[in-house]
């Protein structure tokens, strides 16, 4: 029996960072593009998406024949046994040296698989920059999707003033017990 031909739909490929603040909202736009027509690949760390399965289930992640799973390494090696959320600034550094390669590969298994249609975009966290480094090689669209919340994004924007008016980096460690913060004159000031 011959294989199928390959479909027409446009295919997005989303790779969040691998924390659950950046999985849950890029979900929810894999969600929006699939109810849009997209077929989907969502790329998770190999780690997390153990994790996933043991707390959800092995068919948990079979939802829809245009809606698929895959992994790519997060470079910080295997931790089959451990369930904790992994250390932030170790995830920032392995991931930004360790998954280009890994996810160029994927993304030539995906376009060579004549069951799903070719890849025709990158949806990736901000957080993986190391997708843009594709946009040229692969000829498609990469957009970087910024996750944190409408808060996080205003806290962000404000660090500016904060340096700007004395408030950070902080002049000594007893800053942070002395009342420094709560001193009304610096607090008057930001008004």
């Amino acid at each position: 029996m011959g294989s199928l031909p390959k479909s027409t739909k446009a295919h997005a490929v989303c790779v969040p960072y691998p924390a659950q603040g950046h999985i849950t909202p890029m979900l929810k736009v894999a969600k929006l593009l699939h109810h849009k027509g997209f077929h989907i690949t969502f790329v998770n760390s190999e780690y997390n998406h153990r994790r996933l399965l043991k707390s959800r289930g092995r068919n948990s992640l079979v939802v829809l024949p245009d809606f698929q799973f895959e992994t790519i390494p997060d470079g910080l090696g295997d931790q089959l046994d451990a369930d904790v959320t992994q250390d932030t600034s170790f995830l920032c550094d392995s991931t930004s040296k360790a998954c280009l390669d890994p996810f160029r590969q994927l993304l030539a298994k995906l376009n060579s698989s004549n069951v799903v249609p070719p890849v025709t975009c990158i949806v990736a966290d901000s957080g993986m920059s190391f997708a843009l480094d594709l946009k040229e090689e692969l000829q498609i669209p990469v957009i970087t999707f910024w996750t944190s919340s409408a808060c996080g994004t205003l806290a962000y924007a404000h660090y500016k003033h904060l340096v700007e008016r004395g408030y950070t980096p902080l002049k000594e460690e007893s800053d942070l017990t002395n009342g420094y913060f709560g001193d009304k004159n610096r607090l008057d000031s930001l008004e």
